[in-house]
């Protein structure tokens, strides 16, 4: 059982302490794909530096990064994905390193930051952390078997077999210190290659594990009796302002001066700055991918214009009772449907960059909260509005200004509470597929419960319960009796024709039970229920990514 303490300039490390202090890049780049690389910096910078700094020095501490890393050439341009084109895989990366750069870490982690690269962009990216380490500042990366100009560019190395170091010390002493335990890097080899695979395990047969594990046990051992005498601050303990570390997997670049960590406690920016800042970012990102907004856009309007069309072809006979109530029913089912898809997908694309952020401590979840509900509402009300606006008057329902609009905004909330189920449904399941399961489950749910399918007089106990929180029954509920309350409609009764009021039709269908006030108020309730959920996912559940799960 190893144990150990880690001091961070002499004192205990604290949550509060390792998020000052140490700045890690992960191995896969998260950013956002429409905002060019100055942008996603500027927007850092307005996270991350304190508030006494000018938005001068703000710019001008983005182009001293930029310039630190040679990303001037591609400052303009778009970061980009795998499906958006923008800067080249190394670039990426080191837009990556520059956010977190940006607010001057004592200690720089990296993980495998040469993963994908070709071995020209990853020479040239270790040459800028090599560089970047003789400043003032502790670069720790791991790297799986470097080439060997790589190699040279390491000062301190560390190599590890099974949880146990067999050698750390400078990246010159490592082929002496193994040649004289009998083990010679033979000539023209890379030392990275040779010696990693000589602590390598080979599980190919019990005969070849058991010899690797012997060897790699003994290495362990002859590195501990070469260092248990000696005065190394790697393993014992040390004074002064210096990181201590009980165990280390990683390869390592180190400067010769001690490094010294700001103990200045600079004021981060509020909840409210950092709302403002998230949601220009977000409606910077979104409003820039204009594949996907005329992808939804056309998906609201084809849907509204095939629905619409069916019925403008009944010409100027009036829709009959079952034709109208079908045709509601289905205006409050359709668009929520693939709202609840969508939203869920893009939910789980930008899940891991929330995850890291937060982890960073970059914002609040209070801020982004906010920033996301406010940042999408602009997106919601044209798309409702470009599926809510033709369906309505091809299919000729009540033409009278004041019921349109209260039509509307029934279908509105409706649309909204998918969207709000759906950004719950994403936040509190790990995996893409449970999520939209998930979904799929509750909506169908609210689809069979909301009065359409099964009278509710005719629900068991159970779904009857479950109705109470379809936003499906309570808009549906709210459409009838806005389309119908009013309307007179011929009743043939054998040879007699008489004419009722649209709202009995309603009250035959147990669904004119309650005021129409409340199926607004229900809807919003519902609605605001659904983001108190999401914010307490935000909250206490890790957003991690499904391949961190």
């Amino acid at each position: 059982m190893k144990s150990g303490e880690i001091l961070i300039n002499g004192k205990p490390n604290t949550p509060q302490l390792v998020t000052k202090s140490i700045a890690h890049v992960r191995q896969d780049d998260r950013l956002l794909p429409h905002l060019t690389v100055r942008e996603t910096l500027s927007f850092v910078a307005k996270l991350r530096l304190p508030t006494h700094y000018s938005q001068a020095q703000r710019d001008q501490r983005v182009d001293d990064v930029i310039a630190e890393l040679r990303l001037r050439q591609c400052a303009q341009t778009r970061v980009g994905n795998d499906y958006v084109r923008g800067v080249s895989g190394g670039e990426r990366r080191r837009v990556s390193i520059a956010v977190q750069l940006l607010w001057n870490p004592g200690i720089l982690i990296l993980d495998e930051p040469t993963s994908g690269l070709d071995s020209f962009t990853a020479h040239n990216l270790v040459i800028t952390l090599s560089r970047l380490a003789r400043g003032n500042r502790l670069v720790l990366l791991s790297v799986h078997q470097p080439r060997s100009d790589i190699f040279q560019l390491f000062d301190l190395v560390v190599l590890m077999s099974s949880g146990s170091a067999v050698y750390c010390g400078a990246a010159r002493d490592m082929v002496p210190y193994f040649t004289s335990l009998g083990y010679p890097c033979p000539r023209y080899c890379n030392p990275s290659d040779f010696y990693v695979d000589l602590i390598s395990v080979d599980r190919r047969s019990p005969e070849q594990e058991a010899e690797c594990l012997e060897r790699a046990r003994v290495l362990a051992e002859q590195f501990r009796e070469k260092v248990r005498d000696t005065d190394d601050h790697m393993w014992k303990p040390s004074a002064g302002n210096v990181l201590t570390s009980a165990d280390s997997s990683a390869q390592t670049n180190a400067p010769e001066n001690v490094v010294t960590i700001s103990r200045e406690k600079d004021k981060l920016p509020g909840k409210l700055h950092q709302f403002t800042i998230l949601i220009r970012r977000h409606m910077y990102n979104d409003y820039r991918d204009l594949v996907t907004i005329l992808v939804h856009g056309l998906e609201a309007l084809l849907m509204s214009l095939l629905v619409g069309c069916l019925y403008y072809g009944a010409g100027d006979a009036v829709l009959s009772i079952q034709d109208t109530v079908a045709l509601l029913y289905m205006i409050g089912a359709l668009t929520p449907f693939a709202v609840v898809l969508d939203v869920i997908a893009k939910c789980h694309t930008e899940r891991a960059m929330l995850y890291h952020e937060l982890e960073d401590g970059m914002y609040s979840v209070t801020s982004y909260f906010f920033a996301k509900i406010l940042g999408e509402l602009p997106e919601h009300c044209v798309f409702t509005l470009v599926y809510a606006l033709p369906i309505y008057w091809l299919a000729g329902l009540n033409e009278a200004p004041d019921r349109f609009l209260l039509n509307f905004l029934l279908v509105w909330l409706m649309v909204y509470c998918s969207r709000a189920m759906a950004l719950f449904v994403a936040a509190a399941l790990p995996t893409l597929q449970t999520s939209a399961f998930m979904g799929n489950s509750l909506f169908t749910v609210f689809y069979l419960t909301g009065g359409f399918v099964i009278s509710l007089e005719n629900m068991w106990l159970v779904a009857s319960w479950l109705s109470y929180a379809s936003f499906m029954r309570w808009g549906f509920e709210g459409m009838l009796q806005v389309q119908f309350r009013g309307n007179m409609y011929d009743i043939p009764i054998g040879n007699l024709t008489i004419q009722i009021d649209g709202i009995h039709v309603v009250e035959a269908m147990k669904l004119n039970q309650h005021p129409l006030y409340s199926c607004y108020l229900v809807l919003l309730a519902v609605c605001l229920g659904f983001m108190g959920l999401y914010f307490l996912c935000l909250k206490f559940i890790k957003q991690k990514s499904s391949q961190d799960w």
